[in-house]
């Protein structure tokens, strides 16, 4: 009986190594930020409260490579000691911050204040490929640490293009369309033909107007549980120029497609398919690039293992609303409640933070 256990104890751990050796192969890791054991001063491990930080970027297709790229989306995932919950946490794109000097070799920064998006750029500048990655996420991170004093144990660039792919293999997303949403991006003609409905022009004023394009019908996203395509999930996470809350109601939304995606991959329909979770995890290793902060993935994906799509709860930032910065009116400002929510990861006590604040929950 003993040498039974001891076979089928192994040929677990077998099966458990060959899931995972294939899962992390298929996942692009790169070095995005300083090392976690250099930036905070101690010895790497997978124990105790982590920050994430994750980055959506939708560059154009047919861009550049030396062409500076901003984000469109900056999101902290907090995770508490217990590793039993996850908080998304978005910062406005337009927030207006502190950006530290900076110097990639290629373009020198003195240090100034813009945008929080233009952080990713400035770092990158000059520079193409694995390099515009490094410096425009170490950019990034630097600006949130000096901001909000906020260090980072790990990083994640999404491309929400080819998440489209990640889609593409689960046949859609089921997800929850919380208002009505028009598209600024894909309409149709009389002829059902695919058309760009509108004309978009800078307004000089930090906005865009919308010039409609006579004969093209926009398409429309109607509130309620639905299934959405590869195509229109894309679509619906991008848009925000016809919103009433503008990027505050996008960022809400690539939370809850990020939300859904996840729940998706872990459900019984994935997980008991080994040829359709085979190509999730291509996919998801063709969009993502992941710097682990020297923690194995095999590690993160253990510790983080009670982390469902239930217990990854969605965080509003100024309520949901624009906060006008006092220094530049064209820009925002995080207002009081955020930057306690804020100061709360630092200190890592958001759960206590988040009970006593349970009205910045997205539902």
């Amino acid at each position: 009986m003993g040498a039974l256990m001891m076979v089928a104890a192994g040929s677990v751990f077998v099966v458990k190594d060959a899931v995972m050796g294939y899962a992390t192969r298929n996942v692009k890791q790169e070095d995005l930020i300083v090392p976690a054991a250099e930036q905070q001063g101690r010895h790497v491990t997978i124990s105790g409260a982590k920050n994430i930080l994750l980055m959506g970027i939708d560059p154009r297709p047919g861009q550049d490579p030396s062409e500076a790229i901003r984000s469109d989306s900056i999101i902290i995932l907090h995770i508490p000691a217990g590793h039993d919950s996850g908080y998304l946490v978005s910062i406005p794109r337009d927030t207006w911050v502190k950006i530290p000097r900076f110097d990639n070799g290629k373009n020198r920064y003195p240090g100034g204040h813009d945008k929080i998006n233009g952080a990713f750029a400035i770092g990158g500048l000059g520079t193409t490929g694995k390099e515009q990655r490094k410096f425009g996420v170490t950019l990034l991170a630097d600006t949130i640490e000096e901001n909000w004093g906020i260090t980072f144990d790990a990083a994640a660039i999404i491309d929400f293009t080819g998440f489209q792919n990640v889609v593409n293999v689960l046949g859609g997303v089921d997800m929850y369309v919380d208002q009505e949403v028009k598209s600024v991006h894909i309409g149709h003609n009389a002829k059902g033909e695919t058309k760009v409905p509108y004309i978009q022009r800078d307004n000089g004023r930090g906005g865009t107007d919308l010039i409609p394009i006579s004969g093209v019908t926009p398409q429309m996203y109607h509130v309620g549980f639905q299934h959405l395509e590869p195509w229109q999930a894309l679509d619906y996470v991008r848009q925000r120029e016809t919103l009433p809350n503008s990027d505050y109601d996008r960022q809400r939304h690539q939370q809850q497609f990020i939300k859904a995606l996840f729940k998706q991959i872990l459900s019984k329909d994935v997980l008991t398919d080994p040829g359709k979770l085979k190509k999730v995890l291509d996919v998801i290793g063709q969009s993502m690039t992941i710097d682990s902060g020297g923690i194995g993935l095999d590690d993160w994906i253990f510790a983080m293992k009670g982390i469902s799509g239930d217990n990854l709860l969605t965080v509003k930032t100024n309520n949901g609303t624009f906060y006008s910065s006092s220094e530049n009116p064209g820009a925002e400002a995080l207002d009081p409640t955020t930057l306690e929510l804020l100061a709360s990861i630092k200190a890592n006590s958001v759960e206590d933070f988040m009970a006593q604040h349970t009205s910045l929950i997205s539902s």
